[in-house]
């Protein structure tokens, strides 16, 4: 059942003044086309174990594919109670040193990119050089509520450091297999974070396609840049979740100022948000036109983000710079990027022993385990991210 967000977008609408039943309209009609798409559903396999060809079939073609119910409820009551007890380790805001207790806040031994911030309902890369000036075009930045607080937090990477729960979610077995599936067995991580869009707080991610490095290779196909994994631990709606352009991950560089233009608005008509439950899981192309507007509605949403390669598209590259320092990436440097995938399989191990564990090949004569030495090693792993 899909949550029921008439609120929000009647509280989104409000901003927009003379536009407001355009808004309206957009949002609702957005929603009803995207539960119309046959991308969603469980995670199915064949007879063979193999994820099921339906599924990667509707990936390919539209770009995205929802995974109802992909989480359980313990896996998605631990996600809560584990987010909920990191935040409170938080600074108390942008640039202290402590949080609400006077400890050390996170992030602040850490010498890797961690906690960013926004001003409310902002979009903060629209319109910029940052991120190789990927993002375009800046998106309307409706006026926050008087008692918001100057910035709030927007985006957490590394997220497999600071939580538990992530860190065992990351090596869920049946979504590895889909990995597996679109990448290979030798596949590779990317880079893990967590989005943060508070109700009436959230700032908004211009329209966008994600990847720098492969867009005019010989080799340029549809998975050359990956994908992200998406799980949702309070669902995604039309007000607050992320909207994409089926099938613009195939044809490469997408103008997005023009489609801008020639739309006359930023609302952009072929784009549609992705509608997910708590514990629904979204494998998402990161070549696909995508973006989220502010958050004016009443639900929060919190994504943790998983993202995965294949070899072939890392291997011997020099990254792009953008969640860790431009690196060439040889096979000793993926190898030890890679390894937290087996730290995560352990840990994962101890809470869910009847599981059947995920077996990574390119480390699969290599014994991890997970304690808390092991946990404290985790710090900055993610200067290492592979960003392609």
């Amino acid at each position: 059942m899909v949550q029921d967000i008439s609120r929000s977008i009647e509280a989104c609408a409000a901003h927009y003044g003379d536009e407001a039943e355009a808004v309206r309209e957009y949002l609702r009609g957005g929603q009803a086309r995207a539960l119309a798409l046959p991308n969603r559903g469980l995670l199915r396999f064949g007879a063979d174990g193999n994820i099921h060809a339906d599924i990667l079939s509707a990936y390919s073609e539209y770009g995205f594919y929802v995974f109802e119910g992909a989480l359980g409820s313990t896996e998605i009551a631990d996600l809560k109670a584990d987010l909920e007890a990191m935040r409170k380790t938080f600074p108390t805001h942008m640039g202290a040193e402590t949080d609400a207790q006077g400890r050390p806040a996170l992030g602040t031994q850490n010498k890797a990119m961690t906690l960013q911030w926004a001003r409310p309902l902002s979009d903060p890369l629209g319109g910029t050089e940052l991120a190789n000036g990927r993002h375009q075009v800046k998106l309307f930045e409706p006026k926050a509520d008087a008692s918001a607080p100057a910035a709030s937090p927007f985006y957490l990477a590394g997220s497999l450091q600071f939580s538990d729960a992530c860190l065992r979610l990351y090596a869920h077995p049946q979504l590895l297999k889909l990995v597996e599936a679109v990448n290979g067995k030798d596949f590779t991580p990317f880079h893990e974070g967590l989005f943060i869009k508070d109700a009436g707080l959230g700032a908004a991610v211009s329209w966008h396609q994600d990847g720098d490095t492969h867009w005019n290779s010989p080799d340029f196909d549809e998975d050359i840049h990956g994908f992200n994994l998406m799980a949702q631990v309070y669902g995604s709606t039309a007000v607050n979740g992320v909207w994409v352009i089926p099938g613009t991950h195939k044809h490469g560089r997408v103008d997005i100022v023009k489609l801008v233009s020639d739309a006359g608005t930023e609302r952009l008509p072929e784009a549609l948000p992705i509608i997910c439950n708590p514990g629904d899981v979204v494998i998402n192309n990161r070549q696909i036109v995508h973006g989220s507007f502010a958050n004016t509605g009443f639900e929060p949403r919190l994504t943790a983000n998983f993202g995965f390669h294949k070899r072939s598209s890392v291997l011997g590259v020099t990254g792009a710079g953008i969640h860790a320092d431009a690196a060439t990436f040889d096979a000793a440097f993926i190898e030890e990027r890679s390894r937290i995938l087996g730290v995560a399989i352990a840990a994962r191990q101890q809470r869910f022993p009847e599981e059947t564990p995920y077996n990574y090949a390119p480390l699969a004569k290599t014994e991890f385990m997970w304690d808390a030495e092991v946990q404290a090693g985790l710090l900055d792993y993610n200067l290492m991210d592979l960003s392609i």
